[in-house]
């Protein structure tokens, strides 16, 4: 059993701390939820950040008033205490053409959202029908595939998104724990979806912990089964309970 403060904190947003939407302007963030991550990071030290496929501006909008620690777009982008690096759109020109050829061939499928994030982009079809969904996953894979070896797709719940080869969490997370105050801590890492496995699959690697949320088959070593537990398990670290990563459910 170890105490809080021995370990960096590493949060994953839709899915982990927030429950999936069916687009994602429309998730809503518990009223307790910005809270608990203040009073948290304090305990920690400020050792806490979200770790997401979503642009910093974004996680901001969501959890104002509070600014976090953040790396988005997969750690792209980054903020580590309020200096923000990386994501320009300007850096990526054939993904901006890429971006250009989404929408284009997207257009006709009803209910296919095309997330523009700048330096990467989601194609969501959680709200397609299956004939849509099944021809907007095989657009995304051919502009992936046309896009080369600097871009990857990365596939999640009714989601394929291009992002930047070398951006992954787990290269986010050890990234983050080069510097103060992650530095020299444990790394606990909360995700959801097929694209935290790198993460999980790092973390373990670097002898931390890592923590599935929702079913699925997974590399991380424990689990928990809603956002709804892990608000409540972070509301208790942030009143100071002891963290025990025996106690949570094995994967």
């Amino acid at each position: 059993m170890s105490d809080i403060a021995d370990y960096a904190l590493f949060l994953d947003f839709d899915g982990t701390l927030v429950e999936i939407a069916p687009r994602p302007d429309a998730v809503t963030v518990d009223p307790g939820l910005v809270p608990a991550l203040e009073r948290l990071r304090t305990r920690l030290g400020g050792a806490l950040a979200i770790v997401t496929g979503r642009p910093v501006a974004v996680i901001d909008d969501f959890l104002a008033p509070a600014r976090f620690d953040v790396a988005g777009l997969h750690g792209v982008e980054r903020r580590v205490d309020g200096v923000v690096s990386g994501g320009r759109p300007e850096d990526h020109p054939a993904l901006r053409a890429g971006v250009e050829r989404l929408q284009a061939e997207t257009a006709r499928y009803e209910a296919v959202l095309i997330e523009d994030k700048g330096a990467s982009v989601a194609v969501h079809w959680r709200l397609a029908a299956p004939a849509d969904a099944e021809a907007a996953e095989a657009i995304v894979k051919a502009v992936a595939a046309d896009l080369g070896s600097a871009y990857r797709l990365q596939l999640g719940k009714a989601v394929g998104e291009i992002v930047p080869a070398d951006a992954t969490k787990g290269h986010a997370i050890r990234a983050l724990l080069e510097a103060a105050p992650y530095a020299g801590r444990r790394a606990m890492f909360l995700g959801d979806d097929r694209t935290d496995e790198i993460a999980f699959a790092s973390v373990n690697e670097d002898g931390g912990i890592s923590v599935r949320i929702g079913e699925g088959e997974t590399v991380a070593a424990r689990r928990l089964a809603t956002p709804a537990d892990v608000r409540a398990l972070l509301s208790a670290w942030a009143e100071g309970g002891v963290i025990d990563p025996d106690a949570l459910p094995s994967a």
